[in-house]
Parts: structure tokens; sequence; C-alpha cells
């Protein structure tokens, strides 16, 4: 087992998550990190089924104290890691707190991803990929997320998005400010580590409005579930941006394998390479996330 590769996911156990983890199968052995053990125990014996393999790492990515445990484990399997796939990510309706008492969607999409990344990220091989599943609902000039009076990422400082605020004149639809903001926070991240650790690449991906997965449905909002998870998937001008866990899977798998050496790009639902929100292309602003973010979970022993 230790000569093989490994392909580290987070959140597989659902959606884009589950269909990638499957896909990833095929390449190497994929290491599983997510909540539920029994969802990770009949995924491992899924791929397994396909004569593949797979290591569950019980993980609560909103959890700062359980990504840094996670982490060990995965270091301590001695897997030469090609591939970290940041995928987890969850859009609630209603405000919830993490263990740690900071807001439960900028915890678990954004602080979660980036601690898990910081910990392995001198562990890993040169020229490993890190992959980041962002959301182009952080840009407030995207064409959907305008016409539903979404307005981007509303990032006033990591702590205060910890604290669950964020910058006044935002959406009126509950809970939209927290996912676009750590959407955002995560993806102006990526973009510094590409420029801060030229020995690994770190990409992103816009995986389109996709049907079939479980995002939205942690909210009680019954219409939130239904607009994310087909409507807009099949109504013009939303449709165009439309994909599946699978078609998402092949697009993440195939970067998330890619050897070309690319670094630092943005990847749309087509695996093309897309431009985000120009406050996340600021250079000054990627640097000020990452800085923040550093020092808040620092606070964490």
């Amino acid at each position: 087992m230790k000569n093989r590769k490994a392909y580290v996911i987070t959140g597989p156990t659902s959606g884009i998550g589950y269909a990638t983890a499957l896909e990833l199968a095929r390449h190497d052995t994929v290491i599983l990190v997510g909540r539920n053990r029994e969802k990770l125990n009949q995924l491992q014996k899924a791929i397994k089924d396909m004569g593949q393999n797979a290591v569950p790492v019980v993980c609560d990515i909103s959890d700062m104290k359980s990504v840094k445990s996670a982490a060990k484990q995965i270091i301590a399997l001695q897997l030469p890691i090609a591939g970290l796939l940041n995928n987890a990510g969850i859009m609630p309706a209603k405000a919830s707190k993490s263990a740690q008492g900071w807001d439960m969607t900028f915890a678990t999409n954004h602080l979660g991803a980036f601690a898990l990344t910081e910990a392995l990220a001198p562990h890993l091989p040169d020229g490993a990929n890190v992959v980041f599943i962002a959301s182009a609902i952080e840009d407030p000039e995207r064409k959907p997320a305008k016409i539903m009076g979404m307005k981007g990422g509303r990032y006033l400082t990591a702590e205060a998005s910890a604290r669950g605020e964020w910058k006044a004149g935002g959406a009126k639809m509950s809970g939209i400010d927290a996912y676009a903001t750590s959407k955002q926070c995560i993806l102006a991240a990526a973009m510094a580590f590409a420029r801060e650790n030229p020995r690994l690449r770190f990409n992103a991906v816009e995986p389109g409005i996709t049907r079939g997965t479980s995002l939205g449905g942690e909210s009680t909002n019954a219409f939130i579930r239904f607009l994310f998870g087909y409507m807009m998937a099949i109504i013009p001008p939303f449709s165009a941006f439309s994909s599946t866990p699978e078609k998402s899977a092949r697009v993440i798998t195939k970067i998330l394998t890619d050897e070309s050496g690319k670094t630092g790009v943005y990847f749309d639902e087509k695996g093309r390479p897309m431009l985000g929100s120009i406050q996340v292309r600021d250079q000054e602003f990627q640097d000020r996330v990452v800085t923040e973010t550093r020092a808040l979970l620092s606070t964490v022993k």
C-alpha cells in the first residue's frame, strides 16, 4: 500500500463528492474524509466492489480540532498523496454554530478546507494537485446570481465572518450571503496559495448548477432546495451553467489528476478557465483573506 498514490476527498458521501470519489477510485486509492462513519463504510465497500481501494477517515470539517486529527490520520497512512479535493460544502438557510462557536457555513466551506490544506501541504509530494470546489455565486456580476437578487461575497474580515456578520446590503434570501462569502474566501485563498507555494498546484472549480446534489438540503427552506436542486438547472439562462454530479465528477477528476503543472486556475463546469469576481482577483484581497484566516485559526489550540 505504501507504494500507491492516493487522492483525498472531503464530503464524499453524497452528490458531486460521491460521484467524484467513484471516478477518482479508477485512478488509485481514495481517502474518504466525512462525518458519517456508516456512509463512509458503505462508500468504501462500493469502491472495493469495483476492485479499487478506499480508506475512510471520520472528520467534521467544520470543527478545526477534528480537521487536525483527520490530517494526522491521513499523514500516518504514509501514502504519497497525488491530489487533495476540498469538496465538502453546505448552504443552510438557518444560521448555526460550529464546535468553535463560528458560523457553520463559513467554518465548513472556508475554514475547514483552509485548515486541512495547510495541515497536509507540507506532507504532499512535489507537483501534487490541490483543488477547491468554488461557486460563481461569489461574483455579484455573474448573470444567474444577479437575476436571483444575489449580491456576491460580503466579506468584512475573517473574524466578522466567523461571527456570521456580512457586509450590509446583501441578498434577501436567507443563507446566501454566508454561502457566497465562504466561497469567495476559499477561492481567494486558492489563488493566494498558488502564488505562495509553487511546489504544489492549487486550482479551483465552479461545478455549475448541479442537479442531484444535497447542497441546500440542510435547509428547512423547501423552496431553496427545489430552486437549486432542479429549477435553476433547466430554466434559461441558468441552464447554460447546468451540470450533473457525474459530469462534474469527470471534470473535477481530470483537473485533480492532471500532470501538466497548471496552477492558480479557476475552472468552469466544463473545465475551461474562467474569471472570479473583481474582488477575488485582487491579490491584496487574496492575501488579506489568507492572513486573517491564519490569524483566526491560530486561536484554536
